[in-house]
């Protein structure tokens, strides 16, 4: 298996990673890199950028699961593109509500939908949660709780489009992208 961000930072694969323990490996390994210690400017800068781009994918809790479904042998989202029973009539109309807002120029009906999103957002980090805690002993014997994690990271993918059409302040490099939020629990 390719080394990945959990590798890169020596990090216990896991869904469930408290922000502040991948920060603090981050800076562990990072001191390891200064070019001091590592004896070239180059090959310091180069580890410095995988050290940052794991942070990055491991900051972000979307690209986690996705990182972690792949270790668990478990399908990509260009093998199965399978969604919820029902999803795709709930985001059609969802979808709609949020063009409607957006169109209506009202603030309060553009942040009522924002909420509404987090809120399925936060349904969803709570469900595949829950299905990594089935998965991880098995190390990913499992083939359909396994495609049942895709089914549900694939509907968290039009959540998060939804909230970024919906909040201006959410740049797709934001480190913030893909949290539940300052004011809500991950756990």
């Amino acid at each position: 298996m390719p080394e990945d961000a959990f590798d890169i930072l020596g990090l216990e694969p896991g869904f469930d990673l408290d922000p502040a323990r991948i920060e603090r490996a981050f800076l562990t390994r990072a001191a390891q890199t200064h070019p001091d210690l590592v004896g070239d400017d180059d090959r310091a800068a180069a580890l410095a950028a995988r050290l940052t781009d794991a942070r990055r994918q491991l900051d972000n809790l979307e690209t986690r699961a996705n990182l972690l479904l792949a270790r668990l042998d478990g399908p990509g989202k260009d093998q199965d593109k399978s969604l919820p029973s029902g999803f795709l009539v709930e985001i059609m109309d969802l979808r709609e509500r949020v063009e409607s807002a957006l169109a209506s120029g009202d603030p309060d009906a553009r942040r009522r939908e924002l909420d509404a999103a987090l809120a399925q957002r936060q349904d969803y980090h709570h469900r595949i949660r829950d299905l990594f805690i089935l998965a991880t002993p098995n190390r990913g014997g499992d083939a359909p709780l396994l495609r049942q994690i895709r089914t549900q990271l694939n509907a968290w993918r039009y959540i998060e489009r939804l909230i970024e059409q919906l909040d201006s302040e959410y740049p797709a490099d934001n480190p913030e992208r893909g949290r539940l939020g300052p004011d809500s629990e991950q756990g």
